[in-house]
């Protein structure tokens, strides 16, 4: 037993693949960083009303920062909390870049990129599993990316801060679902060129954390 509770589950996600679950009320999911420098996409829903999804705009408006660390509170369209970042390793991740897909890789990257698989195709895969379609596909958090802010609004994607078996835990404020895309991405540093795999460590939480 660890100081998270009793671990529920334990499944390695290969990389370039989706992964979801749900999680109740206090329970805890951990998110490893298994081989070092890859960015993990992440989608939350309030699992008995998913139209009441992960918020960018509320999240940040209710810190001050634009980056998510221990005591970010990641907040649904309503202002209420779906997760908390109750520990974290590496002590940045992104909330502003945004997911990878065929168009935008086409538009940064050239046309030969269209037939690359991305995070896009994950997460569509992953929320049709719950009944959702495009319209429910919000904009997500990235575990693990160093994307810098510069002083004219820039933003940049560069080589990421974390390291070979770093992790993050998230503790559920409410019933909440949870989506993973270990990013494919291939053409920028996000995944230091070499997408690899993650850790999912669901525990069942206690009243001391």
């Amino acid at each position: 037993m660890s100081d998270f509770g009793v671990e529920i589950s334990r499944e390695t996600v290969a990389a370039r693949a989706p992964w979801s679950a749900t999680l109740k009320a206090g329970q805890i999911l951990t998110i490893v960083d298994v081989d070092g420098n890859q960015a993990v996409d992440f989608l939350a829903y309030d699992a008995a009303d998913t139209s009441r999804a992960y918020s960018a705009q509320a999240t940040l408006q209710g810190q001050s920062s634009v980056y998510l660390t221990v005591g970010s509170v990641l907040r649904d369209n309503e202002y209420d909390p779906l997760l908390t970042l109750i520990a974290d390793e590496v002590g940045r991740h992104d909330t502003l870049g945004g997911a990878c897909s065929k168009e935008s890789n086409t538009l940064r990257y050239g046309h030969h990129t269209y037939g690359q698989h991305a995070c896009a195709e994950n997460f569509m895969r992953e929320i049709s599993r719950y009944g959702m379609g495009k319209r429910d596909h919000v904009s997500n958090v990235n575990w693990y990316m160093n994307v810098p802010v510069d002083p004219d609004g820039a933003l940049g994607i560069v080589d990421g801060i974390s390291a070979p078996g770093l992790s993050l835990s998230l503790r559920a404020e409410k019933d909440t679902l949870v989506l993973v895309s270990n990013c494919p991405q291939i053409n920028n540093p996000c995944n230091g060129f070499d997408p690899s795999r993650a850790e999912m460590i669901i525990w069942s939480g206690g009243a001391d954390v």
